[in-house]
């Protein structure tokens, strides 16, 4: 089976559970003290097992299991077999990092969701495919490199602003991971994206 579709379901599976079960859900989130005071660093993975709601989850697994499958043979080819789950369990960490760090004193802090990783999942799929169409909410078709500026635009713009419940900061980290990871294993990907720019008719 894909590891896309294995992480596709552990992830469904859990957030379905732990939408009926708090306790469940207050022992995966990302709540700093659990992890600075008590050592509970496994929080900084399975936060993105649990989410909000089923609309948060909806939209992240369907994302995923799309530009996952794309992009799953691509880390196979050059890390093995699990080297998309690696990308993927980094793509967890490293998004949400800097968000752990900021709010590392902060009780009332808590965050939850995949979408840092699935943003790496996204952005690593724009620099193979930077022409590839992405459907915005089913029905508007946006070239990938619009999207991903578009994206990136209003990422830095909500993350500044700091008003509500969405962690643009994990997205916007979680996007710079996907770049660098990708071009980390394969230094030919770089130039294929420049070449890809300069020719709008590629896919």
């Amino acid at each position: 089976m894909p590891i896309t579709l294995v992480i596709v379901a552990i992830t469904s599976i859990v957030s379905f559970m732990a939408f009926k079960n708090i306790r469940l859900m207050n022992d995966l989130i990302l709540w700093p003290p659990a992890i600075a005071r008590q050592r509970e660093y496994h929080r900084l993975v399975t936060y993105g097992v649990v989410h909000a709601d089923f609309s948060h989850l909806f939209v992240n697994m369907l994302t995923l299991y799309f530009f996952g499958q794309a992009m799953e043979g691509f880390f196979t080819r050059a890390l093995g077999t699990f080297g998309f789950a690696l990308f993927y369990l980094g793509g967890l960490v490293v998004s949400i990092l800097p968000t752990y760090l900021k709010n590392r004193d902060n009780p009332n802090y808590r965050s939850l969701g995949a979408s840092g990783a699935v943003s790496a999942v996204l952005f690593a799929f724009i620099l193979l495919a930077p022409w590839a169409t992405i459907n915005v909410f089913f029905a508007i078709p946006i070239p990938a490199i619009i999207y991903a500026l578009l994206y990136t635009g209003y990422s830095i713009y909500m993350d500044r602003r700091g008003h509500g419940n969405v962690n643009h900061s994990a997205h916007l980290w979680g996007a710079a991971y996907g770049v660098v990871f990708t071009l980390l294993v394969n230094q030919r990907v770089l130039p294929h994206f420049l070449d890809a720019l300069l020719h709008p008719g590629m896919r």
